[in-house]
């Protein structure tokens, strides 16, 4: 079978979020908030451990006055917005501007970075002629974030969670991506790293193929396996 359409996710895929430092460090320089070098390391470990950064570590434990906003979040932006602040405000930070200032930070160009490959493989399925969207349970519109990056051009649809109601593993998101591209589910890849949602998309016939969710200076080369499966 041959590969006309792929569906990439978008953090942990083909881009990956800022270290909880530099994000924390971002907000304090936005809001010129100064503190000191053991309070910002204690501040750091504490928010990594509560999962206050999207697209960073998984929370170490969700408050159950969270619990239903964590497993829903990316259903629209003010879910995603709520259950993001919540896990921050349990680490108890110098000045409440803090909160605001760290979460809009995640959704700029400059918090993320995409992973070495990612240009490289885009551009090879645009020359093939293979349509691409990007698939992602997420609360924003990651495409400033592809622009600015140069890598827009090589995107022909977007599929966002929060504007469809619904959030991977849910089929339809998957299925609005084929159809998004105009491709038979069975004609398409779905490219992930997170087995369980992204795996969603071999219930519609979709290949799925997974990558290691890990930072963009130790997955050089993660994306390139998709091109040699295009003529499977």
């Amino acid at each position: 079978m041959a590969i006309k359409g792929v569906l990439f996710d978008f953090s942990g895929t083909l881009f990956r979020i800022e270290s909880v430092t530099s994000w924390l460090r971002a907000a304090l320089d936005e809001t010129g908030i100064s503190v000191g070098e053991d309070a910002f390391e204690r501040y750091a470990r504490e928010l990594d451990a509560a999962g206050a950064l999207p697209g960073g570590s998984t929370p170490e434990l969700i408050p159950e006055a969270l619990a239903d906003l964590w497993r829903t979040r990316d259903r629209d932006a003010r879910r995603h917005r709520d259950a993001y602040m919540g896990l921050a405000r349990r680490v108890e930070l110098p000045d409440p501007r803090l909160y605001d200032a760290l979460y809009e930070r995640h959704k700029t160009p400059s918090a993320w970075l995409p992973y070495p490959d990612a240009e490289e493989v885009l551009g090879e399925l645009r020359r093939l002629g293979t349509g691409v969207a990007v698939v992602s349970n997420i609360g924003w519109d990651p495409r400033p974030v592809f622009q600015a990056h140069g890598l827009h051009g090589y995107v022909d649809a977007y599929v966002l969670s929060y504007r469809h109601g619904v959030q991977k593993p849910d089929a339809r998101l998957f299925r609005a991506g084929c159809e998004a591209l105009g491709e038979d589910p069975r004609d398409v890849l779905m490219v992930g790293d997170d087995r369980r949602a992204d795996g969603g998309a071999a219930q519609l016939g979709c290949a799925v193929h997974f990558v290691d969710h890990l930072p963009v200076e130790e997955r050089p080369e993660g994306l390139r396996p998709v091109l040699g499966l295009m003529g499977a």
